[in-house]
């Protein structure tokens, strides 16, 4: 292979300015000289700087996804209304009969919390999960509905001039 031969430079180019010092001084700051940084400022918050590993940064950004929030919100939205059904369970009176023979047992009244319970439990769980979904995709969603919107919209036209 031929070696590579650098291209003839214009003097004009070389300096700024005619003093030496302001000329040294123009190519340190702006020239393309290249330097190896030994002093980096990261900023920090509070407490020492800390570099993130590779696994970290990936922890980070499975963490930080639409899927891994809409779960989580799922799970806690589960467990937040199995609570909340719990306590209304506790709260709603008993629609027995007062006529009927007997009183209700421990057991009917345990499954009719049960039954609140996973009702509560059910729809939270559902709500947290589609409005986490929803909102940590907006911005995508909203461009492939206005793309959406856009070819729907080109299709009608050219049908409806095309059609008589």
């Amino acid at each position: 292979m031929a070696e590579y031969k650098k291209p003839p430079v214009d003097p004009d180019l070389i300096t700024f300015t005619q003093k030496n010092d302001y000329d040294s001084l123009a190519k340190y700051l702006i020239g393309n000289i290249y330097r190896y940084r030994e002093n980096i400022i990261i900023p920090r918050v509070l407490g020492p700087v800390v570099i993130k590993s590779n696994e970290e940064k990936m922890i980070e950004a499975t963490v930080e996804s639409c899927p891994f929030k809409s779960l989580t919100s799922c799970i806690i939205g589960y467990g937040l209304g199995a609570a909340v059904g719990l306590f209304t369970s506790s709260l709603m009176p008993n629609m027995t009969d007062p006529m009927a023979q007997q009183n209700q047992t421990a057991r009917q009244i345990l499954r009719e919390m049960k039954n609140s319970m996973l009702s509560y439990a059910k729809n939270f769980a559902i709500l947290g999960a589609v409005f986490s979904g929803i909102e940590c995709c907006g911005l995508k969603a909203g461009v492939f509905g206005a793309a959406g919107f856009a070819a729907f919209s080109t299709i009608i036209d050219y049908y409806m001039q095309h059609r008589g």
